[in-house]
């Protein structure tokens, strides 16, 4: 959700949690899978006054899919995979820290490559008999070497030259105000950590790097610790 603090507001908060404004008063908020029924909204003005907001979280539904490749990925064995997925883990984490000035979060996003839908956002999955997470983007199966390009305006802050046990070669770019894009399992990338992209700029090519049984796009959408459904940005998609 993208919305306007009354003006006046000192300070905004979720449930709690600190949001940031822009010098206008607009912010972006938004929701996990898992999120409760209801979130807390709150503008705090100089006075002490303050406006609440109940928004409501209406549940969703979701498959089971069932994947015929390793729970580990790329990793030769489990403790390849334990000793090799702290650091990656660490990066992710390192590159979503970041603080960046974007405004690509107030732009209406586009998909990065279209063509068939072969993995939806929320599915719980299965891989080879062994329960995993559920899925955390949407999978856009399309041709090794397709090119993909920018949802919208942003900075890339993680470029996995060496592929991930997981994601292979993973790219994240960086909206602003907490809004990621995570592009998993690319051939190639053509940016690097620091570049200023544009929505349309192209990124890299689809590949099957990582946990991946055949070539496709996983686009992933996370704004601070909540995973999003990128077609609640994008929009259907079209291909």
């Amino acid at each position: 959700m993208i919305g306007q603090a009354p003006g006046g507001t000192q300070a905004l908060s979720l449930d709690g949690a600190a949001i940031p404004m822009t010098a206008d008063g607009d912010f972006l908020i938004a929701f996990d899978r898992d999120a409760g029924p209801s979130a807390r909204l709150v503008a705090t003005f100089a006075d002490g006054r303050l406006v609440e907001r109940m928004v409501v979280v209406a549940p969703g539904s979701w498959r089971l899919e069932h994947v015929n490749a390793p729970y580990r990925g790329s990793a030769a064995s489990d403790a390849d995979f334990e000793r090799r997925r702290p650091a990656e883990l660490a990066q992710i984490d390192a590159a979503r820290a970041m603080q960046i000035d974007a405004n690509g979060w107030k732009q209406s996003f586009r998909w990065p490559v279209t063509g068939r839908l072969s993995g939806f956002f929320g599915s719980q999955r299965i891989y080879q008999g062994k329960p995993g997470t559920y899925h955390s983007g949407t999978d856009i199966a399309v041709p090794a070497g397709t090119p993909f390009v920018a949802p919208a305006d942003g900075i890339v802050v993680l470029a996995a030259t060496s592929p991930f046990t997981l994601e292979g070669h993973l790219l994240i770019v960086d909206h602003g105000m907490g809004l990621t894009s995570a592009f998993l399992h690319c051939q190639r990338l053509d940016v690097k950590v620091g570049d200023r992209v544009m929505q349309g700029q192209a990124l890299g090519t689809v590949g099957r790097t990582g946990r991946a049984t055949g070539p496709h796009m996983h686009w992933g959408l996370k704004w601070r610790d909540a995973r999003l459904d990128p077609a609640k940005l994008a929009g259907p998609i079209g291909g």
